[in-house]
């Protein structure tokens, strides 16, 4: 393979394109003949066409070094297998679907500024489609039929719609990336696209806000909503000598105690009505745990709720997977705010962990509360808790 007249294609595209030579330099090439034109892996491998390269030139080898290094920047490879498993998608049809609608998103960012547009190249307005959208929106748009025919040889590779092909080396392969290398490089392109003094296209600025700011762990977000409940304002309660307070540098030679922050008592309303998957059960219970845990192991400030729409009784936490979660009726977690201010001491901060499909309480309870919506598996959007109850998205 002309391995010189490749490189050189690269060499221009990161000249043309230089918030991308992280990822550009990346990629490794693995020359093949059954590979149409040039493809990609997820594992950031380039298969490369020997002919191909022979008979194109270098201005438009450049621009396709651009197209298949944006497919995986782009995680498209990854979206495509979520879209494939959210809509029950199977078969070379529907990923060469995939792989189109991919195209339609990044080749109006890809190419023109000093990239030459192949031709037969898949354009939002070859196929009456409007410019800008993402590619699970265009996959909205349109089917394969007679207006697609001419799109058929198309073959980005398993880095464009996650189809595996049968050049692919596979995860044990050689030359392969890590995940953590491939978030490494995709922070670096984010970098280089906000730093670029010079114009870059609209799609490429909201990939890398995206990529700056992606969307945190629902775990972390629901600890840090905890964190926060229980640390407000009130929590220091308890007087102790063992440490001495500020302002006791004003008084010398008195001894004065200072309030200590005692642990916060902690009930967990688990929404048990049919609504509720198993898995999301199981989820709650890791989430009992993890609360035990981000409470210093004290299971005994920890009690647990399951509510569909009656509620039944606290039980204590001693071991998660020992707790009943007894329900499978209707929802109405008003029943089980009742039960949880009503039982013994009240708590300092409850935890309602539920699909949101729900009447609230009409009153703010006398603590704080968190919400953790399971919605990952939701048709429509769940009706979000009152204000006054901080909440975040599970799953």
């Amino acid at each position: 393979m002309n391995l010189e007249k490749l490189y050189a294609a690269r060499l221009h595209a990161t000249r043309v394109r230089p918030y991308l030579a992280a990822a550009l330099f990346a990629l490794h090439v693995v020359p093949d003949e059954r590979v149409p034109t040039m493809a990609v892996d997820r594992h950031w491998r380039c298969y490369v066409s020997p002919s191909f390269v022979d008979a194109t030139p270098v201005g438009e080898l450049a621009g396709v070094w651009v197209h298949e290094v944006s497919h995986l920047l782009r995680d498209h490879h990854g979206r495509g297998d979520r879209y494939a498993a959210e809509h029950r998608l199977s078969g070379a049809s529907a990923r060469l679907r995939m792989n189109i609608a991919a195209d339609l998103e990044i080749n109006d960012d890809v190419y023109g500024e000093g990239l030459a547009f192949p031709a037969g190249a898949v354009t939002p307005g070859g196929l009456r489609l409007p410019d800008g959208r993402l590619m699970e929106d265009y996959l909205g748009m349109f089917r394969l039929g007679p207006h697609t025919d001419r799109y058929t040889w198309l073959d980005c590779g398993s880095g464009a719609d996650g189809l595996e092909r049968p050049w692919d080396l596979g995860p044990d392969g050689g030359h392969g990336l890590s995940d953590q290398e491939r978030d490494a490089v995709r922070f670096r392109v984010a970098q280089g696209v906000r730093g670029h003094r010079g114009d870059v296209p609209q799609g490429w600025r909201r990939w890398a806000e995206e990529a700056f700011h992606p969307p945190q762990p629902w775990r972390e977000l629901l600890g840090a909503a905890l964190r926060a409940a229980a640390s407000g304002a009130g929590s220091a309660s308890d007087y102790a000598y063992g440490r001495p307070p500020r302002r006791a540098a004003s008084l010398p030679g008195v001894v004065l105690p200072s309030l200590r922050r005692s642990p916060p008592r902690v009930t967990v309303v688990i929404d048990t009505s049919g609504s509720v998957s198993d898995a999301e059960l199981g989820t709650a219970l890791l989430e009992v745990a993890a609360i035990g845990r981000a409470l210093g192991g004290r299971r005994d400030l920890v009690s647990v709720i399951s509510c569909d729409a009656a509620a039944g009784v606290a039980v204590p936490l001693c071991r998660a997977e020992s707790i009943p979660l007894i329900g499978g009726g209707g929802t109405d977690l008003r029943a089980g705010f009742a039960r949880a201010l009503g039982a013994g001491r009240r708590p300092d901060v409850i935890v309602a962990l539920t699909d949101g499909e729900t009447p609230w309480p009409s009153r703010q309870p006398p603590c704080r509360t968190v919400a953790g919506l399971f919605t990952a598996r939701k048709e429509r959007p769940p009706a979000y808790p009152p204000e006054w109850a901080r909440w975040v998205r599970i799953g």
